[in-house]
């Protein structure tokens, strides 16, 4: 499937990366790859005409922290996303090091934990996942950070000079567990709900009330498989028309592909290959060849990375290609389409035993057709956690804009369909964060389009 491109990185030594994700930190609507530097600097890698090439400078590369997560999104409704990145120094409980939540101003960047007045919510527990989420659907986000054996934390601001105010306990998420992996979209409510793959307890899902609290669900849906250590997870369209499912691995423990029931309980429908235990960090589900069906790919530790593909109706292991990477130590991966041509490039991040250096991966060239959507909020920002369903073909497939998924790591905030060779799409509908719907008719294929929210300005259209 895949073939090596890691030449395109202009400078790619040996490193201890964990954490990836994608965001346009410029606002110029060019997407960039942060990394995540554990033993080194933080990295912004931007597409050039001569590579990827690293464009963070000092604020950001925040040499001396020690950075393993990282997302994006636009708290403040600037239209800008800011960058929050999850510092762990420690397994577990109390660190030293605190977070930082970088936010441009005036062609530079500050961290809003500095700021005297955020002190006593600077969050100094172990975390290992961070996502975003916008629970009110007010176009603004907030960071949910998945600690490890301390309360779960949810940053908000309301813009005034930068405060911050920590939610968690006032709307219901300030569980405390081994927080590992964790997804935020609409899964068994209208809203941006999390779901949360947890070690040593059960997983949480909490599902949003629809006046931004939250209710613990997780057993009630059957989804909180409290004998296994979750790692890496990501929601996909399972094809039964029943709400997204969930993929996600547990260390040296069963893989789960929870497909949802019209009742909104999940079932696990892993066949046994995708279920044998490994030693998983990621899991990326994300159609890279544009035939139209996703991929599911699991990303290991110390051994051989594995690739599923569904083939008439079920899903089978595919050969990853030079994506196998026998004897890599992986600890992130992301997806993105870096290059602009419509196919969707797999970024993976190595070191957590030994400095390795990024790889990067292109799909094969099949000649499908494909479409990317890019919603956007009230204020310009992208608009994580809307869902798109494109009609194609006579069939719809639903798509979530990224919120953070897939253990320590961001997609790049965009639905990204292959049509295989339908070079037309009936519809596209964008359902946002608010319940504000959008419905796109007649599309060519092979587009990349942005859809601005509908009460942005009538102007800024398509």
């Amino acid at each position: 499937m895949f073939t090596d491109r890691s030449s395109w990185f202009r400078h790619n030594p040996p490193r201890h990366t964990y954490g990836l994700a994608v965001a346009d930190l410029t606002g110029e609507g060019t997407f960039s790859l942060i990394t995540a530097g554990y033993r080194g600097p933080n990295r912004v890698l931007r597409p050039t005409d001569d590579g990827l090439v690293d464009v963070a400078g000092a604020t950001l590369a925040d040499r001396g922290r020690q950075a393993i997560g990282v997302a994006a999104a636009d708290v403040d409704g600037d239209g800008r996303e800011e960058m929050y990145v999850l510092n762990t120094d420690s397994f577990a409980g109390h660190k030293r090091f605190a977070d930082r939540l970088f936010d441009a101003r005036q062609g530079g960047w500050v961290n809003l934990f500095d700021d005297p007045a955020n002190a006593s919510v600077r969050n100094l527990t172990a975390g290992r996942s961070v996502a975003c989420i916008d629970r009110e659907g007010s176009g603004r986000y907030g960071f949910f950070v998945a600690n490890y054996g301390g309360p779960m934390r949810l940053y908000e601001t309301d813009g005034a000079k930068g405060a911050l105010d920590e939610v968690a306990a006032e709307v219901g998420v300030d569980y405390t567990t081994g927080g590992r992996g964790v997804v935020s979209l609409p899964i068994v409510s209208p809203w941006m709900d999390l779901f949360c793959v947890n070690e040593r307890g059960p997983n949480f899902l909490f599902r949003n009330q629809g006046d931004g609290t939250f209710d613990e669900v997780a057993c009630r849906h059957g989804v909180s498989d409290r004998y296994e250590h979750g790692r890496g997870v990501d929601a996909l369209d399972t094809g039964t028309g029943d709400g997204f499912g969930l993929v996600y691995g547990n260390w040296k423990g069963r893989h789960r592909l929870l497909v949802q029931r019209n009742d909104g309980t999940f079932t696990d429908a892993a066949p046994e290959e995708m279920a044998r235990p490994s030693g998983v960090r990621s899991v990326i589900a994300a159609d890279f060849d544009n035939d139209g069906q996703e991929e599911i790919f699991f990303n290991n530790i110390d051994e051989a990375n594995r690739l599923f593909a569904r083939r008439d109706g079920r899903w089978t292991a595919i050969d990853p290609g030079e994506a196998r990477e026998p004897a890599g130590r992986g600890t992130g991966a992301a997806v993105a389409d870096l290059d602009g041509d419509g196919s969707l490039e797999l970024i993976v991040a190595h070191g957590e035993v030994s400095p390795q250096p990024l790889t990067l991966y292109g799909g094969p060239s099949t000649g499908n057709h494909y479409l990317r959507v890019r919603p956007t909020t009230t204020y310009g920002a992208p608009a994580r956690g809307a869902v798109v369903a494109c009609t194609a073909g006579n069939r719809t497939r639903s798509r979530s804009i990224d919120a953070g998924s897939a253990y320590l790591c961001q997609m790049e905030p965009v639905a990204h369909f292959g049509l295989g060779q339908t070079d037309t799409v009936d519809a596209v509908r964008i359902r946002w964060p608010d319940g504000r719907t959008r419905i796109l008719e007649g599309l060519d294929a092979d587009q990349d389009i942005r859809v601005p929210h509908p009460d942005a300005d009538a102007t800024d259209s398509p």
